[in-house]
């Protein structure tokens, strides 16, 4: 497809005005009618010393992307008939149950890791657990935290830097469960949407044991091979990936005291092993996109009937976020999907700069990737260059 006359520079001025400052390293692979159309790869896996360009085969770390990926494990399960969404995690999770019933507390805010006060409406109140179901996990109305600092219940300290030589620590991500499935309520199961971290980690441990592995394996017999998306790996480096291919993110000045290159930005992630069913999953932005065309095409590797994908991507909840069923749902104003995306689009971002976004009518797949951390956590532009980006890419595909 050609761009129209000004498209190019429209996109340079763009770029322009958010690289190196935004972010050093940009990958986007954007699809339509089952056709890449637009592809890019922009940038340094070391921006200091302009060295190691970005190309279509870097890995970058998908952050909260990874939830679909997870969230799209636990669906192919329930078409298979071996749970439901109205099933109760601890059908799964019986331990999850011992502590009842379970006092409502306040949480911790994830960036400045402050302990918050719990709402006024929730004082002296108490929770069963036994009441949580797989639904309410998939549209964060569970009633649980949105955030604790499970990293430091997980071990004595951070995991060492990666490398080729390094093991998975299970050992990690078994404390860090421990913690979680003591962890205080933040309000009412179902009774409005929180996002929360703590559900899809909880999640992910239940599609690892209907599965019967390790999380990892689970999502690459259910979602990754079937799909043939083989740039997908948590733990990179301990994969074989050399540490030239993946994009760094932030300078972690808290608790790693290193740069994370070649590890999940995350802590949580990192903390617990860096396998977990909320973020730590590595990919390209071309396989992303091939993720985002299999839910639009309903391709036949992925193993969820037509009706339940409606479901999934429909309205099922709504408050803090419009979403389905993992996927988040479009916004009715200043979506980071842009202005022009259709209003049935869902989609999903991450905090390390990541996004997947899809136009089922337009039939229009976006993956773009960065690695806006790489300067700090502050927005620094972001959110305007995923509206620029994608408002760009719906001008291209309606030339």
């Amino acid at each position: 497809m050609t761009a129209k006359p000004g498209m190019h520079s429209a996109f340079e001025d763009l770029l322009r005005r958010h690289m190196p400052r935004t972010f050093p390293a940009l990958s986007f692979c954007v699809i339509h009618q089952g056709e890449t159309i637009w592809q890019e790869a922009r940038g340094w896996i070391d921006p200091d010393g302009r060295r190691m360009p970005v190309s279509d085969d870097s890995l970058f770390d998908l952050a909260s992307v990874t939830k679909l990926i997870i969230e799209t494990g636990f669906l192919v399960l329930v078409e298979a008939g071996g749970i439901g969404l109205e099933s109760r995690l601890v059908e799964v999770l019986p331990e999850f149950g011992l502590i009842s019933p379970r006092e409502i507390a306040g949480g911790q805010d994830p960036h400045t890791r402050a302990v918050l006060p719990v709402e006024r409406q929730y004082r002296g109140m108490t929770v069963d657990p036994a009441g949580v179901t797989f639904r309410h996990l998939l549209t964060h109305s569970s009633g649980l935290p949105p955030w604790r600092s499970v990293y430091l219940e997980a071990a004595a300290g951070p995991p060492p830097p990666p490398s080729h030589i390094s093991e998975y620590e299970g050992e990690r991500w078994r404390r860090g469960l421990q913690a979680m499935l003591g962890y205080p309520f933040a309000g009412a199961v179902g009774d409005r949407v929180r996002y929360s971290d703590i559900g899809i980690m909880l999640l992910g441990e239940a599609v690892a044991r209907l599965h019967g592995g390790r999380l990892d394996r689970a999502i690459n017999d259910l979602v990754l091979q079937p799909l043939g998306l083989d740039s997908f790996t948590y733990n990179p480096m301990l994969k074989g990936a050399p540490r030239e291919s993946i994009v760094p993110t932030e300078r972690d000045n808290h608790w790693r005291h290193r740069r994370a290159w070649g590890e999940v930005h995350d802590e949580n992630a990192c903390g617990v092993g860096g396998i977990a069913g909320h973020a730590g999953l590595f990919a390209t932005a071309q396989d992303v996109a091939r993720f985002g065309q299999a839910w639009l095409a309903g391709a036949q590797g992925l193993g969820i009937s037509a009706g339940l994908r409606r479901m999934a991507t429909s309205q099922q909840a709504t408050g803090q976020f419009r979403l389905g069923l993992g996927w988040m749902l479009k916004a009715g104003g200043d979506s980071s999907a842009g202005d022009l995306y259709g209003a049935s689009s869902y989609g999903h971002t991450g905090f390390t700069g990541t996004s997947l976004w899809v136009d089922p009518e337009r039939e229009l797949v976006s993956a773009v990737l960065s690695n806006r951390v790489y300067h700090g956590r502050d927005d620094e532009g972001i959110y305007a260059f995923r509206r620029g980006l994608h408002d760009l890419i719906v001008e291209r595909v309606d030339s």
